[in-house]
Order: C-alpha cells, then sequence, then structure tokens
C-alpha cells in the first residue's frame, strides 16, 4: 500500500496467494470464529506470562535480599579478619 517500502534486496515479499509475512498473520478469509479463537489464545499467553513475571519479580526480590545479607556476612568477615590481622602484628611488634 501507499508508504510501503519495496522489499530491501534480498528480502521476499508476501507473494500473492502465499504464505502470510508472520506466523501470527491472518489471511483474508479469515472467519470471525477463527479470530475470537485466536484472540482469546493470545489473551491466555499474555495472562501466563504476565504469572511468571510476577513470579520472576518475586525471584529477584528474594534474590536482592539474599545478596544483601550475603555481602553483610562478607563485610563482617572482613572486619573480623583485619582485626584479627591487626591484633597478630601488636602481638608480634609487627
Amino acid at each position: 500500500g501507499p508508504g510501503r517500502l519495496p522489499p530491501a534486496a534480498g528480502e521476499e515479499g508476501p507473494v500473492e496467494g502465499g504464505p502470510p509475512d508472520h506466523s501470527y498473520s491472518l489471511s483474508s478469509g479469515t472467519t470471525s470464529e477463527e479470530l475470537l479463537r485466536k484472540l482469546n489464545e493470545q489473551r491466555d499467553i499474555i495472562a501466563l506470562l504476565e504469572v511468571k513475571m510476577k513470579e520472576m519479580k518475586g525471584s529477584i526480590r528474594r534474590l536482592r535480599l539474599a545478596e544483601a545479607q550475603l555481602r553483610e556476612e562478607i563485610r563482617e568477615k572482613d572486619r573480623l579478619l583485619h582485626a584479627a590481622s591487626a591484633g597478630t602484628r601488636k602481638r608480634h611488634g609487627l
């Protein structure tokens, strides 16, 4: 149609009567029942993705908390090691 760029070199445009451009494209003879079925399938997919996103956000939150706790443990162990190292140097007159 107007405003549509021609296919770039090496690219194929849609062929009349051939397969649609994309797996989500619909042929011109698609019935309203088929459209409704496809719409419902897409809604189901979106709902599943939303659930997965919420699960992933929860996992990320838990991982961030665990990371913060581990970093605090490392800082504490570093402080203890530093203190022990300083104490050893003082005892040996270093």
